[in-house]
């Protein structure tokens, strides 16, 4: 009987490489979803206040839970490409380079997620998701029913009042998928 061309092993690494150029690319794509989103509430406020229109800032909650929400999206992504290849990939590559078991793959991908310091950047993080998805829209519809110019009229107010449901949605979905980290080891 003939070699396979590709081992078994090849095949793993290969689908790690895979995995990992994906996390990496949602990684960036991820990170610049934070960036544009400060460029467009810029954007929205100072056209906003150089026409002297509250109303326009109507605009921040539907941009803001879309960028919000595929932020939200990749990051699930990338975490779940980790747990992948913590919990699935790594083991079956350690356990087919050393049959009878001891060899762990991947460590660097558990190693990270234990230092003492995780909790308090996830903390962090999550603040910055809130803030940037969730508390700018919704000051901005405090600044829009604060406004006294209501020309659009109750259309406009109910309109606020569904981007408020929406973005308060989306607040419960970020804080929903943050994962407690692991406790250092000791």
């Amino acid at each position: 009987m003939a070699e396979p061309d590709v081992t078994v092993g090849q095949l793993l690494l290969a689908e790690y490489q895979s995995v990992k150029d994906e996390q990496k690319a949602r990684i960036g794509f991820r990170d610049n979803l934070l960036y544009v989103t400060l460029t467009v509430v810029a954007a929205v406020i100072a056209a906003a206040a150089q026409a002297g229109q509250a109303a326009m800032l109507l605009a921040l909650p539907p941009v803001c839970v879309v960028l919000g929400w595929t932020y939200l999206v990749n990051d699930e992504k990338i975490s779940a490409i980790g747990r992948y290849v913590r919990e699935d990939l790594g083991p079956r590559l350690g356990a087919y380079a050393v049959p009878d078991g001891g060899f762990a793959a991947f460590g660097w991908e558990s190693a990270h997620r234990g230092d003492a310091r995780r909790t308090s950047r996830k903390a962090v993080q999550l603040i910055v998701d809130l803030t940037a998805f969730c508390a700018v829209p919704l000051a901005a519809l405090a600044v829009f029913w604060a406004d006294g110019d209501r020309e659009g009229g109750a259309l406009l107010v109910a309109l606020s009042v569904a981007e408020a449901l929406t973005v308060l949605g989306l607040a419960t979905q970020i804080v929903r998928y943050t994962r407690p980290a692991p406790a250092p080891a000791a």
